[in-house]
């Protein structure tokens, strides 16, 4: 039957925590089933190079009637794996989580039940951040600077326990953006959308896949992504500059022509310079950011490959001598 939950797990080298995941993961959806809430769990693999995919495999065949796992053929980003969840979702409540427990899965309930009450997209919001100082502070800045650009009021942005609406599930479904930001996309389409406190834990296992550069890349795809504005205040720029450039060029040659050439000058000429040099290096690389988009746009490939699905068969599709649960040999290999 289809479930009214489904919980879209990404998955990347986290072999040292699923055993952890796993215990606290099915308990928590099991309470929530002895309230009439039937779920899903779907794990999308993510080109892992260690042992996740074969853990995987695994807890399929321990708990087939509720696990779904889809296998990507490589390494396609978080993203990408959670919008692969979303196409094999099925439930009315779509709920991410990421697989490194600083979420706990208890949460998801109290997103259920603000579904519930009629919001299609709930956010949340970490009560203490268990991170890094410096990416505690860098992500506080970033959503500042994100919410002036982009007008998405997303308090906490980098929190992935989030929950979803079939309806706005079903828009983002239909989106065949090569670059996008979840959170923010489902923001966009949204009617209802609110936030709730939820408690931050540490990393039981293994290490953030988040580094330095990857958050920096993530907030250009998202500014880029959902706002023209930074094109527009570079343009601004450019105007204010060709007219102070303008008007300096004036002063100089009326000083040149009542006072006479002045060669200590020349010195600040030369900062003039390289300061307007580096404004152009910068909106050339803001440019780029946007035709390097189009660019992947138009070529047309699959945002990501599928390998293959781990999932229950329906009794009344299955031949009588199949087994129920389908386990492509494949399946068990991880992908290089």
């Amino acid at each position: 039957m289809k479930p009214e939950l489904s919980v879209v797990i990404p998955v990347y080298n986290e072999e040292a925590g699923l055993a952890l995941l796993y215990a606290r993961l099915y308990p928590a959806l099991d309470q929530l089933a002895q309230r009439g809430v039937t779920y899903e769990i779907i794990f999308v693999n993510d080109g892992s190079r260690d042992r996740s995919a074969m853990l995987l495999a695994d807890q399929f065949r321990s708990r087939p009637d509720v696990t779904r796992v889809v296998l990507f053929n490589g390494n396609y980003g978080q993203h990408m794996a959670i919008l692969a969840g979303f196409q094999a979702s099925r439930g009315d409540i779509v709920v991410t989580l990421d697989a490194d427990l600083q979420n706990p899965p208890e949460e998801i309930g109290a997103l259920v039940d603000k579904v519930r009450e009629g919001f299609d997209y709930v956010g949340s919001i970490r009560r203490k951040r268990q991170d890094a100082a410096w990416r505690t502070y860098l992500s506080k800045l970033m959503n500042r600077i994100r919410e002036k650009i982009t007008h998405i009021q997303i308090t906490d942005q980098g929190n992935m326990l989030r929950a979803y609406h079939r309806n706005v599930i079903d828009l983002i479904n239909q989106c065949t953006e090569v670059n996008t930001f979840v959170p923010a996309l489902a923001y966009t389409f949204a009617r209802k959308p609110t936030e709730i406190m939820v408690e931050h834990e540490e990393r039981t296992a293994g290490e953030s896949k988040y580094s330095f550069y990857s958050l920096i890349r993530l907030n250009f795809d998202l500014m880029t992504g959902f706002s023209i504005m930074p094109l527009q205040m570079f343009s601004m720029l450019g105007m204010v500059l060709s007219a102070a450039s303008g008007a300096l060029v004036v002063l100089l040659l009326i000083r040149r022509f009542f006072l006479g050439a002045e060669a200590e000058g020349l010195f600040t000429l030369f900062a003039i310079a390289f300061f307007m040099m580096g404004v152009i290096l910068f909106g050339i690389g803001l440019l780029g950011e946007y035709v390097g988009r189009i660019y992947q746009q138009v070529q047309g490939r699959p945002r990501f490959v599928v390998q293959t699905t781990l999932e229950q068969i329906e009794s009344s599709k299955a031949d009588p001598d199949e087994p129920k649960a389908a386990l492509p040999e494949s399946a068990l290999h991880v992908s290089a």
